[in-house]
């Protein structure tokens, strides 16, 4: 949410950024008018209260002199005016109370460094790592790869759930549980982000907070007993809530965690995209990266953040780019945001793996995260990031297209072996020493 002084006073500004965003300018239009109807309200109240106590104390000069009638009718006149102060007083209230519900609504205004641009077609490329492989044959998707070796199944996901579920089986789960404990490994050994396993469950106030709520909840998974809670579509909503409605000491920071979650989402407004496979599922795995911030360092953060996913890419061999987001294409909570591509042979194109965003203060607000410095100061709004550290399910699938082999075997990056009891190939059943599993060892 943005800072309600820093909106009146910079509402151009926050107009541009609205602009940029492609979003409609009527609710700050809306906000500003309901501003100017609170400074009336403020100045005529502020007025009639002015009016009220000098009547009242010349009620007290006029019973002394003996004029009682007079005294009787200021005394009528005051109560009329508390009235009407009340009054307005309602009025004030209720007009910050629809400011407060516009704020929430309105998105963050993008940093100065953000390509403006309607969609992703305005992203700016940062840099790539890697080579693309080279196959002597066609290569196949993860769908094909996953279903020959026996190690995918969506067919029968679909008939004990709905679309949009996976079953893994054998070394296709072991190659998931793999990942996910290689990539809480080098967060917290490597990295120094504190291991964290959060609920999976949480409330409408966590949701708020880091924006999902209101304006997302077609996104959402809600359980349906009266307590208005929800599935997590993402480890931030928990994580970053840790600490909502607290003032932390400035030594603490910055706050770094790491924590894997399944995450759940309706996919509302993706029908009839990425429908086949496990791109874009119901139910997926992800380890998500953290982090609370001293407002001043937090871009300095949001790069280390950035590097320190794509370090997981790195060890694992597989080609990326980094993007930075346009303003057209970045989420509404977000004042910047890098994002990773994974390179897919199926598609022959980068796919996202990874959104590194930095909030500033934007969810701080939301949720009533604030520090204080040294010496007593003012509580000032921490800055939030987040950013996956990875999606494991599209690294999963990444590594089944990227190391396929022109048998239909998959070959284990050497960084996963250790956390694979050593397997090095994944092979189908014909073909392996250990067919019950889905894979060899060499």
């Amino acid at each position: 949410m943005l800072d309600l002084n820093y909106v009146r006073s910079n509402l151009e500004r926050v107009r541009a950024g609205l602009e940029a965003r492609g979003f409609p300018a009527a609710p700050l239009d809306d906000f500003a008018s309901l501003d100017a109807e609170r400074r009336r309200v403020i100045a005529e109240s502020d007025a009639l209260n002015a009016q009220r106590n000098a009547s009242s104390r010349e009620i007290g000069a006029l019973m002394k002199e003996g004029k009682k009638e007079e005294a009787e009718a200021r005394r009528r006149e005051v109560g009329e005016l508390k009235e009407r102060i009340a009054g307005l007083d309602r009025a004030r209230e209720e007009a910050e109370r629809l400011m407060q519900e516009l704020l929430s609504t309105i998105p963050n205004v993008p940093h100065e460094s953000v390509p403006v641009g309607p969609d992703e077609s305005a992203n700016r490329e940062v840099r790539q790592w890697g080579d693309a492989p080279r196959f002597d044959f066609e290569p196949r998707d993860h769908v094909e790869l996953g279903t020959d070796l026996g190690i995918l199944d969506l067919e029968r996901a679909a008939k004990i759930a709905s679309a949009r579920f996976a079953i893994l089986r054998g070394a296709g789960a072991r190659l998931e549980r793999a990942l996910i404990n290689f990539m809480l490994d080098v967060h917290t050994r490597e990295h120094s982000y504190e291991e964290t396993l959060p609920p999976f469950i949480v409330n409408r106030d966590s949701l708020f907070g880091t924006g999902q709520l209101p304006k997302f909840e077609a996104d959402l998974f809600k359980l349906t007993d009266e307590r208005g809670l929800y599935l997590i579509p993402t480890a931030e909503v928990p994580v970053t809530n840790i600490h909502r409605d607290e003032i932390l000491d400035a030594a603490e920071l910055p706050m770094k965690f790491v924590s894997y979650t399944p995450c759940f989402r309706s996919e509302a407004g993706s029908y009839g995209r990425d429908t086949r496979g496990v791109i874009r599922q119901h139910q997926f795995d992800k380890v998500e990266l953290v982090k609370l911030s001293l407002p001043e360092n937090s871009y300095d953060e949001l790069e280390g953040l950035t590097r320190d996913a794509e370090e997981i890419l790195q060890k694992l061999g597989l080609h990326y780019r980094t993007v930075t987001l346009s303003t057209g294409d970045m989420g509404a909570s977000a004042a910047k945001t890098y994002d990773i591509e994974v390179w897919l042979p199926s598609q022959n194109t980068f796919r996202e793996i990874s959104s590194c965003s930095n909030f500033e203060d934007y969810q701080a607000r939301r949720a009533q995260i604030r520090f204080r410095r040294a010496g007593g100061a003012k509580p000032e709004y921490v800055h939030t990031l987040n950013g996956s550290g990875l999606a494991v399910g599209r690294t999963w699938l990444a590594i089944l297209e990227n190391y396929q082999q022109p048998d239909g075997s998959v070959v284990i990056p050497e960084a996963l072996r250790p956390y694979m009891g050593g397997l090095a190939r994944i092979e189908g059943r014909r073909q392996g020493q250990e067919a019950g599993a889905g894979g060899s060892r060499q």
